[in-house]
């Protein structure tokens, strides 16, 4: 029975001193830019093409509401061969058309904002899981944002892996020809 009893802390310190050494091994450190490594995606700038296209029909409105009120101040400004009359029914148009191009304005920022805010999490999610996915295979311990690091080796720097990664992952349809 002592036998036994002197074996059993002999084989914990052996196996203890037989793993200490993975313990001491050095974590393997990766750095990103997650915002350009999502913003490099072929994914997001797709989207950006397809909101510039989809608001674009707003856009030119809006800039022409603008023209439109340009031409009024214009015509207000040399208005020494106005009518009182006259004056007093451009300022109201200017007035009215300074209303709507606000509220055109407000209303595209609004829109533009909630598209862009729902593309840019669906994707920065996506790029997460790209990103855990990437140190797991590449045996990385721990990546860390770029923008709070004082100082690293460019070495260490995995956004364009995570960014080419992150497009075979999630492909991007071809946009259809002649469109």
């Amino acid at each position: 029975m002592s036998l036994r009893m002197g074996l059993g802390p002999v084989a914990a310190c052996a196996a203890f001193l037989a793993l200490a050494p993975l313990s001491f091994a050095q974590p393997k450190v990766a750095v990103i830019s997650l915002q350009k490594a999502v913003f490099d995606t072929a994914d997001i700038k797709k989207a950006n093409a397809e909101m510039e296209a989809r608001y674009k029909p707003r856009a030119d409105s809006l800039r022409q509401t603008q023209e439109q009120l340009a031409q009024i101040s214009q015509r207000l400004q040399g208005g020494s061969q106005l009518t009182p009359q006259a004056e007093s029914e451009l300022r109201a148009q200017g007035t009215r058309l300074q209303k709507e191009a606000q509220r055109m304005q407000d209303d595209l920022q609004a829109d533009v904002q909630a598209d862009r805010q729902e593309i840019l999490t669906k994707a920065s999610q996506r790029m997460t899981d790209v990103v855990k996915k990437l140190a797991e295979e590449k045996g990385i311990d721990l990546v860390v944002e770029e923008q709070s690091i004082i100082y690293f080796k460019p070495v260490l720097d995995i956004t364009a892996d995570a960014t080419a990664a992150y497009d075979k992952a999630h492909p991007v349809a071809a946009a259809p020809v002649g469109k």
